[in-house]
């Protein structure tokens, strides 16, 4: 039986319709590769609080539970596990993200980004993102 693995991540986006990615660091998997930040949801733990909790833990920002809206979601599977993640809109936090676990950040827009730098969990993801940007309004 294959093992399931869930994740949340989170999709910021600053006033430039850009979505922030955090570099998976050296000596994790697929380091190197570009990735909406967020993590493992712990046992117990909702996907909301677990990916309030790393947003707090990776970027040093807060994050209310009513600032959350879902988007979607990906399921992938690896070699050694099946990957489910919620992606999650934070519409807002307290804060400026900032690297706290040796991890690089940058801002892209979503229609920018190249699929193969990213895990491939993470590809599918790209065209709700670029649909939600489009959508957006500036502020």
């Amino acid at each position: 039986m294959t093992r399931v693995v869930l994740v949340a991540a989170g999709a910021l986006f600053d006033d430039e319709q850009r979505v922030l990615l955090a570099e998976r660091p050296p000596g994790k998997s697929m380091a190197g590769l570009w990735e909406l930040p967020g993590g493992k949801v712990a046992d117990g733990e909702t996907p909301e609080a677990a990916l309030m909790r790393e947003l707090d833990e990776e970027l040093g920002i807060i994050v209310m539970r009513d600032a959350l809206l879902p988007l979607t979601f990906a399921s992938h599977a690896y070699p050694d596990f099946h990957l489910l993640m919620p992606l999650f809109l934070v519409r807002a936090w307290r804060g400026t993200p900032a690297p706290r676990e040796g991890q690089r950040l940058r801002w892209l827009r979503p229609d920018a980004i190249d699929a193969a730098t990213l895990p491939p969990a993470d590809v599918p993801l790209l065209a709700p993102l670029a649909a939600y940007a489009a959508l957006r309004p500036t502020l």
